[in-house]
């Protein structure tokens, strides 16, 4: 699987789709994040802006777990199959810092 001949530079060439995919998703994210901006700004009530704040972590949350499962499938298996498995160290540090 060449798809991941990058990782190891601590990049990764991505296909179209998947490119696209993630930058609609951060685009909607960074929509919600702006709507929290402007219900401040207007005053909003606590508890509607927590709603909304609740829906972009979920948002966030979600993308996590799409580019961890993909990194998984793809850099990390790559590099087990050659034999780098220092990678194995590096994901389980990424892990950690995910469930703080």
């Amino acid at each position: 699987m060449d798809e991941c001949k990058e990782c190891c530079h601590k990049t990764k060439e991505r296909s179209e789709k998947e490119y696209k995919d993630m930058m609609n998703r951060l685009s909607r994210i960074e929509g919600q994040i702006r709507g929290i901006k402007g219900m401040v700004e207007k005053n909003a009530y606590c508890p509607e802006i927590l709603i909304q704040v609740a829906a972009a972590n979920a948002a966030l949350n979600s993308f996590n777990k799409l580019l961890l499962a993909n990194h998984i499938r793809t850099c990390v298996a790559e590099d087990i199959r050659n034999g780098r498995d220092e990678t194995i160290d590096e994901l389980v540090v990424t892990i950690q810092k995910l469930m703080r």
